[in-house]
């Protein structure tokens, strides 16, 4: 199988530690952490994807927002300029260990988070990177 993120989320999963919106998008989010962990290739979608699901049932989910959208287009223009590749949607990315350290690498410092400028969560993420990603339950730190 494929696990289908859109491009922020290539960030995000980098300091998941189980916490998160509601205790449905982190009992999803958690099998999607597994999911990776074991292998399995990234493809990368514009809009909601596979961690999305649980919030996609709200009034208005987040997700469909300008400023997500916003999110993506800045988390994969700084994942391209680290990788060095063209990098577009429907793209397969295998999140082995090399690319996880790469990205925590130069997420913990700074080169790739201008999609977490003003990011609810990017204190908590801030804490995960400056303590070495202890305790992340996507891949190896």
């Amino acid at each position: 199988m494929t696990v289908r993120l859109r491009a922020h989320h290539l960030l995000c999963m980098l300091t998941f530690v189980g916490e998160g919106y509601t205790p449905a998008f982190t009992d999803n989010y958690r099998r999607v952490a597994e999911r990776l962990t074991k292998g399995e290739e990234i493809k990368l979608v514009s809009g909601p994807d596979d961690i999305c699901a649980p919030l996609l049932d709200e009034m208005e989910p987040h997700c469909f927002k300008a400023s997500v959208i916003e999110r993506d287009a800045a988390a994969l223009a700084d994942v391209v300029a680290l990788l060095g590749e063209e990098i577009e949607i429907g793209a397969m990315l295998v999140p082995d260990a090399a690319l996880l350290a790469k990205l925590r690498r130069n997420f913990a410092s700074g080169e790739i988070r201008h999609a977490c400028l003003g990011c609810e969560w990017g204190d908590l993420c801030s804490r995960i990177a400056a303590g070495n990603f202890a305790d992340v339950l996507i891949g190896h730190a």
